[in-house]
């Protein structure tokens, strides 16, 4: 996400990293019962992950994130007006990008004068599933969320 947030700056796209919690807390990233441990945690995820963007960091009860949707990973893009005109519950950077240019392509033709209007699709995407990278990021939080994931989800 980071090279995206790079590669469209230069169209003035902003992009920003929302820190809710650890979706798998785990001895090194144990659960969350301070803001000043939330934000050693955002801090640690930035240096341990190189996340270059800026990081928000939500409340301590979580109500960006709850508002938001709740899912561990989601990524919202919203218009200059402030309106979602993207929403997955889980960060794909294929289909980020594959958003972004498509937004980006009727910003142009509106600017070339065309008259679109909008309407609401649905759509399902595919993302790699490293599991072997997943678990590399669940070992980082400690043993304890690598044996909670496996004991929930084999």
């Amino acid at each position: 996400m980071n090279a995206i947030a790079q590669a469209y700056a230069a169209r003035d796209v902003g992009s920003v990293f929302v820190y809710t919690h650890e979706a798998h807390p785990g001895e090194h990233y144990p659960h969350l019962t301070s803001m000043e441990q939330k934000f050693r945690h955002a801090q640690a995820l930035r240096d341990v992950l190189g996340v270059s963007r800026p990081i928000l960091v939500d409340s301590l009860d979580g109500a960006c994130h709850r508002a938001y949707g709740s899912m561990p990973n989601m990524t919202w893009i919203f218009n200059k007006a402030g309106m979602p005109v993207y929403k997955s519950d889980w960060t794909d950077s294929h289909s980020v990008a594959n958003a972004l240019d498509y937004f980006l392509e009727v910003l142009d033709r509106r600017r070339a004068g065309e008259r679109v209007a909008p309407f609401h699709v649905e759509r399902l995407d595919y993302r790699n599933q490293d599991r072997e990278r997943f678990y590399a990021g669940l070992a980082r939080n400690g043993e304890k969320a690598v044996r909670e994931f496996r004991a929930a989800f084999g």
